[in-house]
């Protein structure tokens, strides 16, 4: 079996790990045990591009247990659990092509490496896998049917590809499932995002200045946690009704020229390019702390960081300092990369268990129907996001109300009123 990890020594470690996440993940243990019986995906081909977690792993698992032929490469360099890569190679025969820390170069062969065996479906997080099959095996994409998307700034991506006419197969934008977004991103990157900064620093969050770029779900999220460990919290935006919505949730609003002098920690969460900026670092205060919790390394300009920078030492492990010509130092976690994967573990298996039960729907919904529809971003099918969301309320032990007869009758009749 071809594959590429750290060392497969670590695989026992990993193995707990994946059996840990295992445990608090019922919505998609239910539908593997399921899978195991049907094998809804027996002969499929699948390429997945996507952090290479523990949780990550329990999709895999899904998969080949639902009769898929899977291949995982990691889409992001930073956010690899070497032990988890070797775990699935090693106990479950999954190839695997990720190490923590790879390069650039080694990043976008592992990429190609997952794609070698001409994929049907696609998996992806951030639409890397998706631009390179695009630019460099278009001779693959007559096979493959379709894809998913997990994260904001991959569909983002893809919208622009289908907007051009670029995108060659139809894709479903797992990110935008209520059951993906409205949890994962403000919940799981919420508490994640915290995680990541406090393990990297260690520094006490309450009585802090929190600056948030971008109040999307994600930001949201961090913005609630830091409020609700003690932070003081200023919220950027570029859209008024955003900023809006973050001012009446109890977080100042200002713009980062603004909010540069006035921050002590600094958390981009955006998904565009250059948030944090050469006047932002001008005007910051000595000791600031800068993350992102962005998809990609981009949100803080670390090249021009670098240039107007002294000294550059690593004083824990993920914290670089840069000092600046003027003495000032300026703390950048995670080599500016996702924040929560770099200095920590990601999101936890419970609420990952929703976004990767709509990524194995998802499949299985490309699979069967991937070959009726036209090449564009699609959302998960509104039946499957309520169903996870059902099996999810369950495990959790909660119930709802069902509406009356009579009930269903009004809300369809426009005669009765007042």
């Amino acid at each position: 079996m071809e594959y590429h990890v750290a060392r497969l020594s670590l695989a026992p470690e990993g193995k707990k790990s994946i059996e840990w996440a295992q445990r608090e993940m019922p919505v998609l243990e239910g539908i593997r045990n399921n899978w195991f019986r049907e094998r809804p995906l027996e002969g499929v081909r699948l390429s997945a591009c996507l952090h290479v977690t523990a949780e990550t792993a329990v999709l895999m698992i899904t998969l080949r247990d639902g009769g898929c032929e899977v291949r995982l490469c990691a889409s992001n360099p930073l956010s690899t659990q070497d032990e988890v890569a070797a775990s699935l190679v090693e106990d479950y025969g999954i190839p695997v092509f990720a190490v923590r820390g790879e390069d650039r170069d080694t990043y976008y062969r592992h990429i190609a490496q997952a794609l070698s065996f001409t994929p049907h479906l696609t998996m992806d997080d951030g639409a890397d896998l998706v631009s390179y099959l695009h630019q460099k095996g278009q001779d693959m994409i007559p096979h493959v049917i379709g894809g998913t998307e997990e994260t904001t700034t991959g569909v983002i991506r893809l919208k622009s590809m289908a907007g051009s006419g670029k995108l060659n197969y139809p894709i479903v934008a797992v990110n935008d499932a209520k059951t993906k977004h409205l949890f994962d991103n403000r919940y799981g990157t919420g508490q994640s995002t915290w995680e990541g900064i406090l393990r990297a620093t260690h520094t006490l969050l309450a009585g802090k200045k929190v600056v948030v770029a971008g109040y999307g779900w994600c930001g949201r999220g961090i913005a609630l946690r830091a409020r609700g460990l003690g932070a003081r919290v200023c919220v950027t935006e570029i859209d008024p009704v955003k900023g809006l919505e973050a001012l009446m949730d109890g977080n100042e609003v200002k713009t980062m020229e603004e909010a540069a002098s006035w921050g002590e920690v600094f958390i981009t969460a955006t998904g565009n390019i250059s948030v944090i900026r050469r006047e932002h670092f001008l005007a910051m205060n000595d000791g600031v702390i800068l993350a992102n919790a962005g998809h990609f390394n981009v949100e803080i300009d670390i090249e021009e960081l670098e240039k107007m920078s002294a000294n550059l030492r690593e004083v824990r492990p993920m914290v670089a300092e840069y000092t600046l010509r003027d003495g000032k130092r300026v703390f950048l976690l995670g080599e500016g990369r996702l924040v929560n994967l770099a200095c920590a573990e990601g999101h936890p298996p419970m609420v990952m268990d929703m976004s990767f039960a709509n990524q194995a729907l998802a499949a299985r919904y490309l699979h069967e129907k991937g070959d009726t529809l036209a090449k564009d971003v699609y959302p998960v099918p509104e039946e499957l996001d309520r169903e996870v969301a059902k099996v999810k309320l369950a495990t959790m032990k909660a119930s709802i109300d069902t509406l009356t007869p009579r009930q269903e009758k009004y809300l369809a009749s426009w005669e009765e009123g007042t």
